[in-house]
């Protein structure tokens, strides 16, 4: 199989992951969105950094809003992905809702300068989305490779996190040798370092 084709097993846990996301109610939405900004905010890694990388949530992914307003209100360096042609993903600062366009799939990417495709690697916490972890930290994500890329330029040490739900956590995620782990899941449950 070539290595761009996604193993069947990995096709067929994204399938049900994403399903059963689209199954959850609204109002659950807004109350996971928030218990997820308060563990992340209330994170050692997260308080002491001066620049967070994070992204903005769409559809039934994990919200990630209240994250962002309260990394601004707490004075942090917020960058968040913009979408390259080739899949990579290029970085700018977040100033807020109103700096933030509609781009390709549904996405909502900041209007900012561009800082390029190696900014990720001066964050000092980096969260990222995806459908699963394994108890060992291996993301799985929704297969474009795109946060594979960015996390491959992250100094290792650096606190990285995938947010989750609940029932997404500790599952047995098949692995390709470009995926890159992350060393903690936030759940609305709480924070997990791996």
């Amino acid at each position: 199989m070539p290595a761009s084709q996604p193993s069947p097993a990995k096709l067929a846990l994204r399938d049900q992951l994403t399903t059963a996301r689209h199954r959850l109610a609204v109002a659950e939405l807004g109350l996971f969105a928030r218990a997820l900004a308060g563990h992340l905010l209330a994170a050692e890694e997260v308080r002491r950094a001066a620049t967070v990388a994070a992204y903005v949530s769409i559809g039934s992914e994990p919200g990630t809003s209240w994250l962002l307003d309260g990394l601004l209100d707490a004075g942090k360096r917020v960058v968040l992905p913009v979408l390259l042609p080739d899949g990579d993903l290029d970085w700018a600062a977040y100033d807020g809702d109103a700096g933030l366009a509609p781009a390709r799939f549904g996405l909502l990417e900041p209007t900012s300068r561009r800082l390029g495709v190696d900014a990720i690697g001066t964050a000092d916490a980096v969260v990222v989305p995806g459908l699963a972890v394994s108890p060992t930290g291996l993301r799985l994500g929704r297969g474009g490779g795109s946060y594979d890329r960015a996390l491959g330029r992250v100094p290792v040490g650096t606190f990285t996190c995938v947010a989750l739900y609940d029932d997404e956590v500790g599952r047995d995620v098949p692995v390709e040798s470009h995926d890159r782990p992350v060393t903690a899941a936030v759940t609305p449950s709480g924070l997990r370092r791996f």
